[in-house]
């Protein structure tokens, strides 16, 4: 077997994917022109779910050990070490027990108060666009629903034109329904799990933090 024959036997494998890609790529273009916006929004969900998860996963860290380091520190008079400690963390739970350790000497009352407020502002940071999903997991099923009608006009509208009505003119208009219906309900159900999962892994750091903040409190 000669170096052409190898190099036509390797291809073919990759030619296959390739016309695969192609086909997929043509079936959505049959679609119309509404499957612009919905790609769009597929995209931007997928954006915006990656950057968030990122973002969450590296500030929703609750460490135990170093919240009981803190708590060492605290009862033994040590607020200095700490603080630094809590400034060598840079997370959303060390910045929530940073705005109470700096307020030391105030009431309980008033250090539950600014790490309440801080935990609120550090909650709204990770939920920022993640609104959006839900947005998009709404808005995509009804721009495939609008594929669907004016697949139906198109349809309609061929039968009107025609003086014979066939197969063909029905299943053209039907092709355009269906894509469109199918593709919006793909990206409205991928867009509604990632903003459920992302929630989920903020309330579930939620109950952590308060968890640990409430320790901190009760030796201050």
């Amino acid at each position: 077997m000669n170096l052409f024959n190898i190099l036509s036997v390797l291809s073919q494998p990759l030619l296959k994917d390739t016309n695969t890609v192609n086909n997929v790529a043509e079936l959505l273009m049959k679609g119309g022109f509404i499957m612009i916006p919905i790609i769009l929004l597929s995209f931007i969900s997928v954006y915006i779910f990656i950057e968030r998860f990122i973002y969450i996963r590296k500030n929703a860290v609750v460490d135990e050990t170093l919240v009981d380091k803190i708590i060492f520190d605290i009862r033994n008079l040590k607020t200095e070490d700490a603080l630094n400690q809590i400034r060598n963390n840079n997370t959303s739970l060390g910045r929530i027990l940073e705005s109470g350790l700096n307020q030391t000497g105030k009431s309980t009352k008033d250090l539950e108060g600014y790490m309440e407020a801080t935990a609120n502002l550090e909650i709204s940071i990770m939920e920022k666009n993640t609104g959006y999903l839900g947005i998009i997991a709404g808005i995509a099923p009804m721009l495939g629903f609008i594929g669907t009608i004016s697949g139906v006009i198109k349809i309609f509208y061929n039968i009107s034109l025609a003086d014979n009505i066939s197969i063909g003119i029905i299943a053209g208009g039907l092709y355009q329904k269906m894509i469109c219906s199918g593709t919006g309900l793909i990206v409205g159900v991928i867009a509604y799990s990632c903003y459920h999962y992302l929630q989920m892994m903020i309330d579930r750091y939620s109950i952590n933090m308060q968890r640990q903040v409430n320790e901190v409190v009760k030796v201050m």
